[in-house]
């Protein structure tokens, strides 16, 4: 098969992804093998290329918004049967024994796999999953539409529960990327109104046009408190940014896998009045669950850009450089 795989981690620009070909995987027991249709490009993925996150195994390939259809079945493996459409997430494996898995909290266990990570992920023709970690994919949704769900939809809405926004509440929300913009779609769904601060033009653009209360500058201030916020950006800068715009009892959830230095924070500025700051580790299966539930019944709809697969290397540039609005797809087969 063909795939991507990270060869030097470096500036996305320079090219840090090689193009080649692998020897097909092989499902183990309780695997299923997927023939790859398309994946979404994560920022996640960024930071893996630009060595950001160090890579858990050399060569890896990266994607973990993969949706394509089952070609083979592991031994033992019974929930989906060949032919049968699924979504390989983030979230590849636990251990299933560790006291955070035993208390419901698996997204926080000590001996996770992920995908595009730990092993390797959608950026080629074929990968194996875990079946019990693979999703059936709504019928509602094209593959195309489905991939960008598996990863920023999913923690969108693991970070919305996060940030404890009331009914009919008031959500910040900083930077506007791919998880960002399905997370403000789902806020408005639920009733509430946003606010969108973003340093990209395109960005403002596609918030405006999707009906926020508000959209300015990464830096500017909503002209209300706010009662709840979400970092999408990897910005520590911006961490007292949200949390000055907090109203009392305000909460802001960190998004991202990667965050660069939060700056000193004033406790009467930043934290007083029972401000509250939460990160966002992973998801649980649960949450991907409940997640994809909602989105059908939105339903929710990506803004998608899709690159043929020869062009990974040039997705990833362009999302370094914010050339990109809403969420990015490579389409893997043809």
């Amino acid at each position: 098969m063909r795939a991507w795989w990270v060869g030097q981690p470096g500036p996305a620009a320079g090219g840090p992804l090689v193009l080649g070909s692998r020897d097909d995987p092989r499902p183990g027991p309780h695997e299923v093998l997927v023939d790859v249709s398309v994946c979404g490009i994560c920022r996640t993925d960024l930071h893996l290329a630009e060595g950001d996150l160090a890579a858990r195994r050399p060569a890896v390939v990266p994607g973990h918004e993969a949706v394509g259809v089952v070609a083979a079945c592991g031994t033992g493996a019974t929930r989906f049967a060949p032919g049968d459409r699924v979504g390989v997430a983030w979230l590849g494996g636990v251990c299933g024994t560790c006291p955070y898995c035993l208390r419901g909290d698996e997204n926080l266990c000590t001996a996770p796999v992920f995908t595009g990570w730990d092993k390797d992920g959608g950026y080629a023709g074929k990968l194996t999953v875990l079946e019990d970690f693979a999703y059936a994919i709504p019928d509602v949704f094209s593959d195309e539409q489905a991939a960008p769900l598996l990863c920023s939809g999913i923690i969108g809405y693991r970070a919305l529960k996060r940030a404890a926004l009331p009914a009919g509440g008031r959500l910040g929300i900083y930077g506007f990327g791919s998880s960002a913009h399905l997370t403000a779609r789902m806020a408005m769904h639920l009733g509430a109104s946003v606010y969108v601060m973003t340093r990209s033009a395109e960005a403002r653009d596609l918030a405006r046009g999707m009906g926020a209360a508000f959209v300015g500058g990464a830096g500017d201030a909503p002209p209300v408190p706010l009662d709840s916020a979400i970092l999408f950006a990897p910005a520590g800068g911006l961490v007292p940014v949200a949390l000055a715009a907090l109203d009392r009892g305000g909460t802001l959830a960190i998004a991202g896998i990667h965050l660069s230095d939060i700056p000193a924070l004033n406790y009467q500025s930043h934290l007083f009045y029972e401000r509250q700051v939460r990160s966002v580790t992973a998801n649980t299966r649960a949450d991907g669950e409940e997640f994809f539930s909602l989105a059908e019944r939105i339903p929710l709809s990506p803004s998608v850009t899709v690159y043929p697969f020869d062009a990974a290397d040039r997705a990833l540039a362009d999302l370094a450089a914010d050339r990109i609005t809403g969420s990015a797809v490579l389409r893997v087969r043809p």
